[in-house]
């Protein structure tokens, strides 16, 4: 007994069987979690160390060549980068997909553990992080308040960001803008040289005499105590009665040098919302939890924070994730349930029976909400991929009920059987061509789930949620569609009648048959024309990675000019503040000065986030907002600046552009030099927009120059040169103060008048032999010089890379027009370029999908061939699929839309619905054929009976997927460029493969009688009347 006969049998197993998937995926979807994107393991290991004032050729010499020699070595490494800035090195190391990412963290400890011996003293151990897209920043808070900037920082670290690190799934809570407090001991280096001691005396007794060290146990009498040294110092003022050294019989005090003062840290950082400072504190979450709980959570928890802060003090959440991905996912979830009802309208229009309608539209919620269990099961979150997939999959998961529903339809109607016995015969009849196209779709999205590369990675979601999807909709087509239909269709008493409309389309669609089959070559060559025009049309279309969604924001990431202070670049930015607050979409500014997303950097690197009014309150684009952006920066021509959207993985802040490519050699000068002309030849072609390199510019500083013979003579070592200077100028954390639970550093550093030019430091003086005190210009000479900003290394080369934004021009277009001027720049042999980031990611992902293409159409022949134990009719079904194609670049031409990662993926699926149709077609007319029928009239009954489940399917399909090609909500672009390729592409060839699939197929079966393998076939050639009247037949049936 076959499934649908026991189904139909026992009504009540069926409905129980279909229901516990139903409560199944109900339970499962509340544990869902929800977030932008699928959860997926990075292979990049980054490598952060910090030697706070050391310049950025020094780090890079001492750390940065290190790291990149020791990480090197280890096995499966695939791209290996890195940024040096003053006082941080940042090396990244990226791995081959295949290589676990916990392995592979681990790997990189062990090398960097061994090459850190060889910092230089007092650098930072090195901190080492997996790259996490879950890393950027979910929300960002905004504190103020009628207070001192430390007294503001002291209650946003004790009283919020401790408070919200508590809460579960937040994984760590950065400060930025924030004045932390400092015990600061500044010397006059005068007084120090009177009493003949050095900085690093005071230095030598800051760090001694502020201890406490246990001292063990005492035990006697059965009774056991702790020793301690009670040697901390217990108040601020107490620092300066620390003694330094005697002289003449004295003690010489911090105060007799200097003072101590409860201080603040040296600002290098600036946070301001709308023209106002500001503390900021960017939340983030932890690996793989759901973004908007988390959100909700921070927001839960501000409402009880907010009554424990002072009535002046505000907090405000200038960014936040969640309310993108609520705003997305509402759309889809409303795109499902339009485009559910719109499927169902269309089988009801065509079958004029509600009751069938209801029976073929249940196959959406059950096939729907039965993919939820799968997913919670393999760990999958609602994010874009997921989602998508089931948007996709509503006009497809009721294509089964419809096919099967229609045929017991037909028997009722047609052949006047009872509901049961139409049930069962109808399935039979219909069972092996459903399931052909049912698997036949499932070996599409199959390669598309185990694709390689990184954008594989985030496909693999999409397509086994469709794949599961797809599988419980042949599952409902197979029990609880044949047994309602069995208990709910009414047997037909009279003779069925089809609507006036269907019988003229119907009629005319015959005509049009009969023509083609009595004309095989013409059709042949209009279809051959057809596929070849593929060609024509990919090279008109635009191709790009991704289409960027309107998502109300987008900033600017500035760079002040060279040697800025903080003061400076403030003021600059305000000017900047002023220009763009004008144009009229604008709603906030939130500005942060000498960060780079959440990490400080320099003070020369500035971003504003621009929040923009929603679009529905708005009648222009993000993109032409960002164009205005542009516009008003030009008033600042000092500035280097980009107007970018803001990246949803690494977060705002920095240059995240969708052209890079890197020009990599032996000497920085030719690379300055080569990039230069870049990016004059890439800005003279419309559409570059932004173009500059990632380069920092070059910093001034004061450079001495140290006459080593002098230094020798007079007993001074190079090393106490640049300790003393270290320490003089820069400051330097010398020991810790604590106060009640709390510890803060205490910084040791000459008083501001003697560090404040070259002459004045050039008098400072420094440690020689026997005691001596030595002036720094007796032994050395001291310049104004430039040095690297930034220094980027590339395959352990040094490296520029040129960056640049793009307006109205695809990213397949910029790569190509750059390739065409590096040829013109004709550089030397030794010097090479590469594209990195979208350029690098779009050929990966184009090659894999053309792998997974070529995969797919082999399994749909080796499915068909199966299924049909044919090895020519398969071929008869892949000319469908490879008709649709031209379609479908044509629709998104039409449309104005690219071909990205989103359309290629609506390619697949119109492939595989497109080929549904052929397969009932043929089905049919083989069934047809094995009744003794000659294949003319079985051809032309087949393609008649056929007709009504093939219109249905396919505008079941159409109409499901319309919300979602004409949505125009958060996060629409990149879904819509997918549903444009299915609903364009099976719009416009169902004609054709209506008219073409019958004529290939008589053209191929006459092939297959010809004496083909030692095998001779029988050829019953039929004269054009004999056609015509077979056509008659039909006509009058």
């Amino acid at each position: 007994m076959s499934l649908y006969e026991l189904c139909i049998k026992r009504p009540v197993f069926t409905t129980m069987l279909i229901l516990s998937l139903v409560v199944l995926g109900l339970a499962s979807y509340r544990e869902l979690g929800v977030d932008i994107f699928p959860k997926v393991d990075l292979p990049t290991v980054t490598i952060t160390t910090r030697l706070d004032g050391a310049s950025p050729e020094e780090i890079e010499s001492q750390i940065t060549k290190r790291v990149e020699e020791a990480v090197n070595t280890i096995n499966g490494v695939d791209e290996l980068r890195s940024t040096t800035i003053e006082g941080q090195s940042q090396v990244f190391v990226t791995f081959l997909l295949e290589r676990s990412i916990d392995a592979a963290a681990n790997d990189v400890r062990e090398k960097v553990g061994a090459a850190s011996a060889a910092f230089p003293p007092g650098t930072d151990p090195p901190i080492i992080e997996k790259f996490d897209p879950d890393s950027a920043p979910v929300m960002s808070l905004v504190v103020s308040g009628k207070r001192s900037a430390r007294e503001v920082t002291e209650i946003s670290e004790k009283k919020i960001k401790r408070h919200l690190e508590g809460i579960k799934d937040i994984g760590a809570v950065a400060v930025v803008g924030g004045r932390k407090r400092e015990v600061q001991v500044f010397i006059d280096p005068e007084r120090l040289n009177a009493y003949n001691l050095s900085i690093i005396n005071v230095k030598d007794s800051l760090r001694r005499q502020n201890v406490e060290v246990p001292g063990g146990r005492i035990t006697w009498g059965g009774h056991e105590e702790g020793l301690r040294t009670m040697g901390r110092v217990e108040s601020v003022e107490g620092f300066n009665g620390l003694i330094v050294a005697d002289y003449k019989g004295a003690p010489v005090r911090i105060k007799d040098v200097g003072r101590a003062v409860d201080g603040e840290e040296e600002p290098r950082s600036l946070s301001r919302l709308d023209g106002m400072n500001a503390v900021t504190l960017f939340v983030r979450k932890q690996s793989g939890t759901n973004t908007v709980k988390v959100a909700e959570s921070v927001k839960d928890a501000l409402k009880y924070i907010k009554t424990t802060l002072p009535p002046d003090i505000q907090i405000q959440i200038v960014t936040d994730q969640s309310k993108f991905i609520k705003k997305s996912v509402a759309q889809v979830e409303e795109h499902l349930i339009l485009g559910s009802i719109f499927a169902s309208v269309i089988i009801l229009f065509f079958i004029r029976n509600w009751r069938a309608a209801l029976i073929a539209a249940l196959a959406i919620p059950a096939s729907i909400i039965g993919t939820f269990t799968a997913m919670r099961f393999l760990g999958f979150t609602l994010n874009n991929m997921t989602l998508l997939a089931l948007s996709v999959c509503t006009g497809i998961v009721i294509d089964d009920a419809i096919i099967v529903i229609e045929n017991i339809f037909r028997h009722i109607e047609e052949e006047k059987r009872s509901p049961v016995d139409a049930a069962i015969h109808g399935t039979r009849e219909i069972s092996l061509a459903v399931m052909a196209t049912t698997i036949s779709l499932v070996v599409i999205f199959l390669p598309v789930a185990f694709m390689s590369g990184l954008v594989g990675r985030f496909w693999k979601s999409f397509g086994l949620t469709a794949t599961f999807s797809i599988m419980i909709s042949l599952l409902v087509a197979f029990t609880l569609t044949p047994m309602l239909s069995s208990r709910l269709l009414k047997e037909k008493k009279t003779e069925a009648k089809d609507s006036w409309f269907y019988s003229k389309m119907e009629g005319a669609y015959l005509a049009l048959l009969r023509w083609c089959l009595n004309h095989r070559a013409i059709v042949a060559v209009v279809a051959v024309g057809i596929f070849l025009s593929t060609i024509l049309l990919g090279g008109i279309a635009k191709k790009e990675f991704i289409v960027d969604d309107d998502m109300s924001e987008f900033e600017i990431v500035v760079e002040t000019p060279a040697g800025s202070s903080l003061e400076k670049s403030a003021l600059l930015l305000t000017a900047v503040e002023v220009e763009v607050k004008k144009i009229p979409e604008v709603e906030r500014l939130f500005t942060n000065i000498g960060v780079r997303g959440q990490y400080l950097s320099n003070v020369t690197d500035a971003s504003i986030y621009v929040g923009l009014k929603h679009m529905s309150a708005r009648s222009r684009t993000q993109n032409e907002i960002m164009q205005d952006a542009r516009s008003a920066m030009l008033k600042f021509p000092e500035l280097r600046a980009g107007v970018q959207t803001i990246s949803m993985i690494s977060g705002g802040g920095f240059r995240a552009t969708p052209f890079n490519f890197v020009i990599r050699g032996p000497e920085l000068s030719k690379l300055d030099e080569y990039s230069a002309a870049m990016i004059k030849k890439l800005k003279s072609i419309p559409g570059f927009v932004d173009t500059d390199t990632g380069q920092a510019r070059r910093h001034p500083e004061v450079q001495v120059h140290i006459d080593r013979q002098k230094a020798s003579d007079l007993g001074v070592k190079v090393e106490a040169i640049a300790a003393s200077l270290r320490t003089f100028v820069g400051g330097e954390r010398v020991s810790f103060y604590r106060e009640g639970d709390e510890q803060y550093n205490v910084r040791l550093r000459v008083m501001a008048d003697y560090r404040k030019d070259a002459a004045t430091i050039s008098r400072l003086t420094v440690p020689g032999s026997q005691g001596r005190l030595v002036r720094l210009d007796n032994l050395a000479a001291l310049s104004e010089g430039m040095s690297p900003g930034q220094i980027d290394r590339y395959a352990q080369e040094r490296q520029i890379t040129v960056i640049s934004n793009l307006y109205n021009l695809p990213l397949g277009s910029a790569t190509a027009a750059a390739n065409k001027a590096l040829v013109e720049l004709n550089l030397p042999q030794e010097y090479g370029t590469t594209f990195i980031g979208r350029a690098k990611i779009m050929q990966e992902a184009f090659f894999n999908f053309a792998v997974a293409f070529v995969l797919s159409i082999i399994f749909i022949y080796m499915v068909l061939a199966a299924q049909f134990e044919s090895f020519l009719h398969p071929v008869t079904i892949m000319v469908s699929i490879f008709l649709s194609i031209p379609f479908g670049i044509l629709s998104l031409i039409m449309a104005g839309n690219s071909i990205n990662i989103y359309s290629v993926m609506g390619l697949f699926i119109l492939i595989g619905v497109v080929k549904k149709n052929a397969i009932l077609q043929i089905d049919y007319t083989n069934t047809l054929r094995g009744r003794g029928m000659d294949k003319f009239a079985a051809q032309m009954l087949a393609n008649k009976v056929r007709l009504r489940p093939i219109l249905m399917t396919t505008l079941a399909i159409i109409a499901g997927m319309l919300p979602v090609t004409l949505g125009q909500g958060d996060g629409s672009s990149s879904r819509a460029s997918m549903a444009i390729v299915v609903v364009g592409g099976q719009a416009m060839c169902l004609l054709v493969t209506l008219a073409v699939v019958p004529v290939f197929y008589s053209i191929l079966d006459d092939i297959g009688a010809l004496k083909i393998f030692g095998r001779k076939g029988v050829i019953s050639p039929k004269s054009v009347a004999a056609q015509e009247q077979s056509s008659e037949i039909i006509t009058a049936k």
